[in-house]
């Protein structure tokens, strides 16, 4: 068997699980995150996390398959490390980046939410009261 297509059989192993275990740590946390940015709506928070998910799949792992290609051939197991390492250090540094991209959105939109009730009043007023002179 040609050792390049060993190389790109556990590259895609390796590639796949990585996406697939931050894209389930992305959903399972960043699901608390979206519920309290949208006052607890829990069906529209779960709505908008399975879309984030979805996309986070289909960019990383489209990015896994353009980067497949191998433009030397690999001749013995040195060249298989030497490939993965290469090839795995940049999916893992690509993962990374989309991770600390979606913390900082949702860090974001956590944070706008929090304002915007910060400046609303619990109780609307009900009356105007005049200063007074002593105060």
């Amino acid at each position: 068997m040609d050792l390049t297509v060993v190389a790109y059989v556990i590259y895609l192993l390796v590639s796949i699980a990585l996406t697939v275990w931050v894209a389930r740590t992305l959903s399972h946390n960043g699901r608390i995150f979206l519920s309290d940015v949208l006052h607890g709506n829990e069906k529209l928070a779960d709505a908008v996390n399975h879309l984030l998910v979805v996309g986070f799949y289909l960019v990383n792992l489209g990015f896994v398959a353009l980067y497949l290609h191998q433009s030397d051939e690999i001749t013995d197991a040195r060249g298989i490390f030497e490939a993965l390492s290469t090839k795995l250090g940049v999916v893992l540094l690509v993962l990374g980046v989309m991770h600390l991209g979606n913390v900082y959105a949702l860090n974001k939109i956590r944070r706008r939410g929090v304002m915007e009730r910060e400046q609303t009043p619990p109780v609307r007023p009900t009356d105007w009261a005049a200063p007074t002179a002593g105060a």
